[in-house]
């Protein structure tokens, strides 16, 4: 496939550019770092400004893209420009392309305000408020054929190739996991309009997919 990795400079879009070409995928990545970020020749790379307007982003999108997945984030800095405007405006010009395969990184219990009153949610309001409408406006404002994978918190240790999704535990990822989970719902087409969450567990991740 020819895939937009929105984000591939960040730690799991790093992780997920990788396993995309390592099947043989055709990768475009977009940073803003002028470095070119891996030398496989089947990379290329795109310096889009999601902080633009919809149509200078469209602009930028080739039209025969298979899929696109956005795996950006402010890191805090940014959330209204970056995790919550900019990302609607790349599904915007996505489906104004006509590309229909859509999937999208966000945080667990994004969707689930009930559990926000917690103290680690708490400090991470703004952020959580931005992935909120986010992901609403794609379920519920686009045609896209969508995937949203609620992670847990990401931490830099070792991949164990496990998870488990949706239970009611926040709990932690492995980056690396997270990035072949990501990589995992490309070709499964039981997670297409299907929202999980996801931490490290017991289960093999495609078994888990499997299953959604």
């Amino acid at each position: 496939m020819k895939i937009l990795v929105i984000g591939a400079s960040g730690r799991v879009g790093t992780d997920l550019v990788k396993q995309l070409l390592a099947d043989n995928h055709q990768v475009i990545g977009t940073t803003r770092q002028e470095e070119k970020l891996f030398s496989d020749n089947n990379y290329s790379q795109l310096d889009l400004d999601i902080t633009a307007n919809k149509d200078a982003i469209q602009r930028q999108i080739d039209q025969d893209i298979d899929a696109v997945y956005f795996v950006a984030g402010s890191g805090g800095k940014d959330v209204l420009e970056v995790d919550l405007h900019g990302a609607v405006k790349t599904m915007q010009a996505v489906q104004d392309k006509g590309i229909k395969r859509y999937i999208m990184l966000s945080t667990v219990f994004s969707l689930d305000t009930s559990k926000w009153d917690n103290p680690a949610i708490a400090d991470l309001k703004a952020y959580y408020i931005c992935k909120h409408y986010a992901d609403q406006w794609l379920i519920n404002n686009s045609s896209l054929d969508y995937t949203i994978v609620q992670a847990g918190a990401l931490k830099e240790r070792a991949a164990t190739g496990k998870i488990t999704i949706n239970d009611d535990a926040s709990g932690e990822n492995s980056i690396e996991d997270v990035a072949t989970t990501l990589a995992a719902v490309l070709n499964a087409d039981n997670s297409i309009n299907t929202v999980f969450s996801m931490h490290n567990g017991e289960t093999d991740i495609d078994d888990a997919i499997a299953k959604l």
